[in-house]
């Protein structure tokens, strides 16, 4: 499956940016991915920002909880990363994930994702 990130861009400190990550239409069901969120700033390591499940389960990382919400529309084959309050710290390529699982899985970790996108921007000035 092809995935398709946008959404990023520059904005400044406590404001606000939409990202979605669209499925191509071959890429089978998307209600039965996994799908998750990380993010890499310049010279660091790629992190884990957000993750929901098949049934809907989310789950964040810290740095972002109360700020951020995941969430997936399987009929248009999308999932959303709503980001409120941004902070300079913030600032990275963010990108999506799936992996395909059965329904009862409530964790996926980095490594086990198969399906990558490609990444987008986000540039939060102070």
């Amino acid at each position: 499956v092809q995935l398709q990130a946008s959404g990023g861009g520059l904005v400044q400190a406590g404001g606000s940016l939409r990202l979605s990550c669209t499925a191509s239409a071959s890429g089978g069901t998307f209600s039965r991915f996994f799908l998750g969120w990380f993010r890499q700033a310049p010279g660091k390591e790629r992190e884990f920002v957000a993750d929901i499940s098949r049934s809907f389960r989310t789950n964040y990382a810290n740095a972002v909880k109360g700020r951020f919400t995941i969430s997936r529309d399987n009929d248009k084959k999308t999932v959303y990363l709503q980001m409120n309050s941004l902070r300079p710290e913030d600032t990275a390529v963010y990108y999506c994930a799936a992996e395909p699982v059965i329904y009862s899985i409530s964790t996926v970790s980095q490594d086990q994702y198969d399906y990558w996108g490609q990444g987008t921007l986000v540039t939060v000035s102070s």
